[in-house]
């Protein structure tokens, strides 16, 4: 996965997947605890290495769990087509403040993840999927594999910002379906 440009103070919030109905929805794999985010007057979209362009939410709200945002500068299902893929960004400074056991999971991308048992290297962590309630992380080996972990506590032992490594003890069998 190529690496897009970002301006250092907008942070990746999730990706619009395909439009809801008619009136320009747009479904959002969304990364966010709260869609109170979306409600800003900083919100952004990017289409691949384009830079960023500011748009304008006209109404959010979830449909079955999953976010449904309508911008205004696409106001029907044929223009809100053209936004499929993009990224949705927001400024850093918007983010609520975490405690002090949480972090963001933009801080985790490009971190080395190693094995626990063995501090064998497996590569880096290059994107986060959300397969409905489930956070998938997707680690790109040296060798250009993707390796997909859930994200559950018994499979992430520790993540250390400061080293910039995440240790895993990824379930028995996962690394043979990818390796």
């Amino acid at each position: 996965m190529a690496h897009r440009f970002l301006p250092h103070d907008l942070v990746e919030i999730g990706t619009l997947t395909r439009p809801h109905g008619i009136r320009g929805e747009m479904r959002v794999d969304y990364y966010a605890d709260s869609v109170d985010l979306l409600r800003g007057d900083a919100v952004y979209l990017q289409a691949g290495s384009q830079p960023p362009r500011k748009v304008t939410v006209d109404t959010v709200r979830l449909h079955q769990g999953t976010p449904l945002v309508r911008f205004t500068e696409a106001p029907d299902r044929t223009s809100a087509e053209y936004l499929r893929g993009q990224t949705l960004l927001v400024p850093e400074s918007s983010l609520p403040e975490l405690e002090d056991d949480e972090m963001y999971l933009n801080d985790l991308m490009g971190l080395s993840v190693v094995l626990d048992t063995t501090g064998e290297t497996l590569g880096v962590l290059e994107h986060v999927l959300f397969h409905g309630e489930q956070e998938v992380w997707s680690i790109q080996t040296p060798a250009g594999k993707e390796i997909l972990l859930p994200a559950v506590p018994e499979f992430v032992a520790d993540i250390d910002l400061d080293a910039e490594v995440i240790r895993i003890t990824p379930p028995e069998g996962l690394l043979e379906l990818y390796l």
